[in-house]
C-alpha cells in the first residue's frame, strides 16, 4: 500500500526514493491473484470436474504436482470421480471392493479444500462381469440384498466425505418408438429382476444411501435432461412419487451433455425451478459441448464461439436458480475427454489437450466474476437475465 509523502521530503530524497521504488516494490507487493472459475463462483455454488484418480491422481506429491494436478486444484472445488466409484472400478468381484481410485480422489479433495460429488450407486452400464452374469439368474430379493451391501459399503466407507451422490443414474431409458421414455426395467441388472416394482427399489437405493451418510444430498441424475421434455417430465413425476413415500431424495442432476448437431434447449431454467420448487436441489452434472470436426480435425471459429455460447447458457441457468448448488464440466481438457472414444465428435471440454483456455473457459469465468458473492443471483419470472 502506498503513502503519502510531503512536497518538502519528496524534494529531498527523490534519487533516493526513486532508487528505493524500484528496488523494493517488487519484494513488498504480492503477485496479484490470477482469476480461476473456482476464485470467481458465488460462495454457495461448486465447480467440478470430472478426473479418474487411478489414472492422474495416484501420483500426487502436493509439493510437486503433475500441471493437470496444479490446474485442477487451481480452478474447481469439486472432483466427481468419472468412472473410481463405478461398480466395475470400485466392485470387481462379489468380496472384493478396490477403493484405490476412489480413495485417491477423496485424498486429493482433503489436501486442496475440495468437495467430491459421488458417482454413481445403480446403474445399467459399466457393471461388472459377475454383476451381469448374476443378474440373470436372481430374485428380486437376490438383487436388493447385492445392492444394498453394495451401497452401505460404499458410501459408509466415505460417510462425511462426500456432499453429494448421484444415486440413480440414467434409469430411464428413451423410447422413441413409443414417444416416450420408461424405466429401464431391462439394460439395469438390479431393476430388471425387481422388474414388478422398480421404483419400491428406486426408493429404497436412497434410504440405503442415506442411512449410511446422512448429511449428503442424494440425486437423480440423466442425460438429455436439461430443459423440459419427456424424460424430465418422467422425472419429476417419480420425484413427486418418491417424495411423497418418505423417500430421502434431495436433487436432480441434468448431466449436461450437449452436441452442436442439435438444437439448444432453452427451458433448463424453467425445469430446474420447477424441481426447486419440490424442495430439491439442482445440478449440472457432467457438462460438454462435443461438435463434429472436419478432416484437419479442428473446429470452425463458428463452432468455437456456439460452443462457449452452449457452456454459458448451462451456467447461466444454474445461476438464475438459487437452488442449484454445483456446475460440473466432464473432465477439463480434450486430451482426456470420453467424447471421442464414444462419439465421432470431439472439441467437448473448456481447455485443448494442453491446457489452453478456449472461449467456453473465457465465457465461464466472465459470468462467474460478475455473478452475486455468496448468493446466487436469482432472475424475476419472464425475465432473462
Amino acid at each position: 500500500m502506498s503513502h503519502p509523502r510531503t512536497a518538502t521530503r519528496l524534494v529531498a530524497v527523490a534519487a533516493a526514493a526513486l532508487t528505493a521504488v524500484a528496488v523494493s516494490l517488487p519484494a513488498a507487493q504480492a503477485a496479484p491473484r490470477a482469476s480461476t472459475l473456482r476464485h470467481e463462483a458465488p460462495r454457495d455454488l461448486e465447480i467440478g470436474t470430472a478426473v479418474w484418480g487411478q489414472r492422474d491422481l495416484l501420483d500426487y506429491d502436493r509439493k510437486n504436482p503433475t500441471e493437470f494436478q496444479r490446474i485442477l486444484a487451481a480452478e474447481f472445488s469439486s472432483i466427481t470421480p468419472e468412472n473410481d466409484m463405478k461398480w466395475a472400478e470400485i466392485h470387481p468381484e462379489p468380496d472384493v471392493y478396490d477403493f484405490s481410485g476412489a480413495d485417491a480422489v477423496v485424498a486429493f479433495a482433503k489436501a486442496n479444500n475440495m468437495e467430491v460429488r459421488g458417482h454413481t450407486l445403480l446403474w445399467h452400464s459399466q457393471n461388472p462381469e459377475w454383476v451381469t452374469q448374476a443378474a440373470a439368474t436372481w430374485t428380486c430379493d437376490e438383487a436388493r440384498a447385492v445392492l444394498e451391501d453394495h451401497i452401505r459399503t460404499v458410501v459408509g466407507r466415505y460417510a462425511g466425505e462426500i456432499y453429494e451422490w448421484d444415486v440413480a443414474n440414467e434409469i430411464f431409458q428413451d423410447d422413441w418408438d413409443a414417444g416416450g421414455v420408461r424405466l429401464r426395467t431391462e439394460a439395469n441388472p438390479f431393476l430388471a429382476a425387481c422388474a414388478d416394482d422398480p421404483v419400491a427399489l428406486i426408493g429404497d437405493a436412497f434410504r440405503w444411501a442415506h442411512e449410511a451418510d446422512p448429511q449428503a444430498v442424494l440425486f437423480l441424475n440423466d442425460y438429455n435432461a436439461e430443459g423440459i421434455n419427456t424424460k424430465t417430465n418422467a422425472y419429476y413425476a417419480l420425484a413427486q412419487e418418491l417424495l411423497a413415500d418418505g423417500v430421502p431424495l434431495g436433487g436432480m442432476g441434468s448431466q449436461g451433455h450437449l452436441s452442436l448437431q442439435y438444437g439448444f434447449d432453452d427451458t433448463i431454467q424453467e425445469n430446474f425451478e420447477r424441481f426447486a420448487a419440490l424442495g430439491l436441489k439442482v445440478a449440472v452434472t457432467e457438462a460438454d459441448v462435443r461438435m463434429p470436426l472436419g478432416e484437419d480435425g479442428e473446429p470452425t471459429a463458428e463452432q468455437i464461439a456456439l460452443q462457449a455460447e452452449r457452456y454459458d447458457a448451462m451456467l447461466e441457468a444454474c445461476l438464475n436458480v438459487a437452488a442449484c448448488t454445483s456446475f460440473t464440466v466432464w473432465g477439463f481438457d480434450d486430451e482426456r475427454s470420453w467424447v471421442p472414444f464414444v462419439f465421432p465428435e470431439g472439441y467437448a471440454t473448456i481447455m485443448t489437450g494442453d491446457f489452453e483456455k478456449k472461449p467456453a473457459y473465457d465465457a465461464l469465468l466472465e459470468t462467474l466474476t460478475n455473478a452475486t458473492p455468496g448468493i446466487s443471483p436469482r432472475t424475476p419470472p419472464g425475465l432473462n437475465r
